[in-house]
């Protein structure tokens, strides 16, 4: 990887190359990792679709989450950012999915779960990974700090395995 080319542009040459398919389930993050996959020209051979799923109702509906994963953990946990990233993959039948939900701030934070606390996770064949992490910063440094992570994310599973 070049340090001139966004991550985006790398993953996407890499995920083309291995014909491989993927989808997305946003949350704090919003639809920015869709966003910038999507800026790259020819994304369409390999980015299928996603979805942004903020509410708990939209997490349940679209996203495959249970109920009783969002009452036990919560939306910001590593449960969630699994079963979203195991709905989105399902429900879009792609070889790969990413998913975020964290706390992009500046409020709804809790003394366990504080501001800028994500989870990332991507799921596969092999099955799921989840990534924690803590921002500090503001909520669009947060949220494009998220972005960056599960797209790196990505990159290190197109590149290890």
């Amino acid at each position: 990887m070049t340090t001139d080319e966004a991550l985006e542009v790398v993953v996407g040459r890499l995920l083309a190359a291995r014909q491989l398919t993927l989808s997305v389930a946003e949350s704090c993050t919003g639809g920015l990792i869709m966003h910038r996959l999507t800026n790259v020209a020819g994304s369409s051979a390999y980015f299928s679709g996603g979805m942004v799923v903020y509410s708990y109702a939209a997490k349940v509906k679209f996203a495959g989450v249970q109920q009783s994963t969002l009452e036990q953990f919560g939306a910001v946990s590593a449960e969630t950012a699994g079963e979203m990233a195991r709905g989105v993959r399902a429900a879009y039948e792609t070889d790969l999915s990413l998913a975020v939900t964290g706390i992009a701030g500046p409020g709804g934070g809790l003394p366990n779960k504080p501001v800028g606390l994500v989870y990332i996770a991507l799921d596969s064949a092999q099955g799921t990974h989840v990534e924690r992490h803590l921002w500090q910063s503001d909520r669009e440094g947060n949220k494009a700090r998220s972005a960056e992570a599960a797209l790196a994310l990505l990159h290190r599973y197109l590149t290890e395995t």
